[in-house]
């Protein structure tokens, strides 16, 4: 990997870059990569049922089932890329796994674009969609983790939500390509949107090479110096200032309080409770993401066309307008939460998401049951109202939580197992939400409504709030929560806002070493030090 431009010994550049230009770009490539993860799965929508498309792949020729076979298995490719970050994640790094998946979605994407009439075209268009879901699975695990560790608190949100913003904008781009290109030739109307993923993939290939690594992925792997200079560089700051210092040592107590070893985070650490709450705290990640797709989004974004075309009564072409109107409405809201995430913070906006869907889902069910036309115009205005709030919250809170309420030590593995549970729960709504229309109708509406009813508690009672709290923090909030033998949410309430010097003093307070629950205390960690030279000696070993 190149390492900085530096102008001068104490104030390292990347790209030419420090402070808030290099931030920026940082901000710039992880969004692109969630732009590209908006785009792809958008991209089939206006493609898979359109007759160039399935003339070219007879298998998919109005059959419902090989169609939804073809669109769903980019899903199963990225739950096997997740998979594979949660298994390789802590020793790739952040940058590295950006680059290995944007690569392995530009041969996915060539793969598909290269099939070739009478030569089992299917077959290697469907191991073209795996093949660009495994390139995603690793850069959702890994983008959004990557921005957290590199962002300042006070806009850490702000930034992660932008990038889960700009899903819907990429789901936009697509459907509207995908509309234009129809009236191209037959081979051009699938195979230019498709390859137009390429665009995005060479920046998120690209741009990594030249951008610091994650200051905390690096003192993790003891390479002080480096994260030093990355840290200084992101922030705009010289690299002996006493603010760098200040917050290398917190950083480095964070890892430690963890149980730090090397870098290397054992699958069983996911599964410990203590001090830390691994197990809480990846659970809430993963919960999250799981609530995101079984509360009905797929139902909405996938078959708004189809329900116009079915229910309503218009023609193929006005409902696919319709939906890109739709989909006009979802990036609007989607940029939402932008403006209001760190002043509303995540559990409110998450109990607004969870109420105006479950309402929004109650409307559509209402007016479908009398199965006129004229009653299921009301369906759409629901179906609107779903979308809006859906893009407002729960679009962009799943990316951003996860992120924030891990740890540094089970941070990449846990992160990668929510992104896995997102795709795995994705999957199969898309398969099962077809066929609870045909047997169960308007009950598929009433099925969603009430397991968004069923969120509310849940997020009420053990999501506790982390706006403008840095991740050091939050590590904070859990171990005052196991500690003092109260809630979660309520020590997120009571713990005030501390900054570098108060959150050593509270991790002394807590008795963080090693061993979770050992007795014993931090020792200062001293500027460049190794971590193997910060272990107390007397009752306190590294974990």
């Amino acid at each position: 990997m190149p390492s900085s431009l530096e102008d001068g010994a104490n104030n390292p550049r990347f790209m030419g870059l420090r402070g808030r230009p290099l931030e920026l770009a940082v901000s710039s490539v992880a969004t692109t990569g969630f732009l590209l993860f908006g785009y792809d799965q958008g991209v089939m929508s206006g493609i898979i049922s359109a007759d160039p498309f399935m003339r070219y792949f007879p298998e998919t020729y109005h059959n419902a089932t090989w169609q939804g076979f073809v669109t769903a298995i980019y899903e199963i490719g990225c739950l096997l890329g997740a998979i594979a970050m949660m298994l390789f994640g802590d020793a790739l790094g952040r940058r590295r796994g950006m680059i290995i998946g944007a690569s392995i979605m530009i041969l996915g994407v060539i793969i598909q674009c290269t099939s070739m009439k009478g030569h089992n075209a299917t077959a290697q268009f469907i191991i073209g969609r795996v093949v660009t879901g495994v390139g995603n699975g690793i850069n959702t695990s890994t983008i959004p983790t990557y921005q957290a560790e590199c962002s300042k608190t006070s806009n850490r949100g702000l930034l992660i939500c932008i990038e889960g913003g700009v899903i819907a904008f990429g789901t936009l781009i697509a459907y509207w390509m995908d509309y234009g290109c129809q009236y191209g030739p037959e081979d051009f109307s699938w195979r230019f949107p498709i390859a137009f993923q390429i665009v995005f993939g060479f920046i998120v290939l690209i741009g990594p090479f030249w951008l610091p690594e994650s200051p905390r992925w690096l003192l993790t792997k003891d390479r002080t110096d480096d994260a030093v200079k990355s840290l200084a560089a992101l922030r705009g700051l010289s690299i002996d200032a006493d603010e760098t210092k200040l917050q290398i040592n917190v950083i480095v107590d964070s890892i430690r309080a963890s149980g730090h070893k090397g870098g290397n985070t054992p699958f069983s650490a996911l599964f410990t409770g203590g001090k830390t709450q691994h197990f809480r705290r990846m659970m809430l990640g993963v919960s999250s993401q799981i609530f995101q797709q079984i509360g009905g989004c797929n139902a909405v974004i996938y078959f708004f066309p189809l329900l116009f075309e079915n229910s309503i009564g218009e023609d193929h072409n006005m409902s696919l307008l319709l939906g890109g109107v739709n989909m006009i409405v979802y990036s609007i809201f989607a940029t939402t939460s932008w403006f209001i995430i760190e002043r509303a913070g995540r559990r409110k906006l998450f109990l607004i998401g969870t109420i105006g869907q479950c309402l929004s889902m109650v409307l559509v069910m209402a007016c479908l049951i009398p199965n006129t036309e004229s009653a299921a115009k009301g369906a759409a205005v629901g179906l609107f109202t779903y979308i809006a709030f859906f893009g407002a919250t729960w679009l962009p809170l799943p990316w951003l939580y996860p992120t924030e309420v891990n740890p540094i030590k089970t941070r990449a593995k846990a992160n990668a197992v929510s992104t896995s549970a997102n795709w795995l729960f994705n999957f199969a709504v898309v398969m099962i939400t077809p066929v609870m229309i045909d047997n169960i109708g308007w009950g598929t509406y009433l099925v969603f409504a009430v397991v968004n009813a069923a969120f509310f508690p849940l997020i009420y009672f053990f999501y506790p709030e982390t706006k403008q709290r840095s991740l050091e923090e939050i590590d904070i909030i859990f171990a005052k929560g196991f500690v003092e033998n109260m809630g979660y949410v309520r020590a997120s309430k009571e713990l005030p806002f501390l900054d570098e010097q108060g959150i050593e003093e509270k991790f002394r307070e807590y008795g963080f070493v090693g061993s979770e629950d050992q007795p014993g205390r931090l020792k200062e960690a001293g500027f460049g030090e190794k971590e193997s030279e910060l272990a107390t000696t007397e009752g306190a070993e590294m974990a």
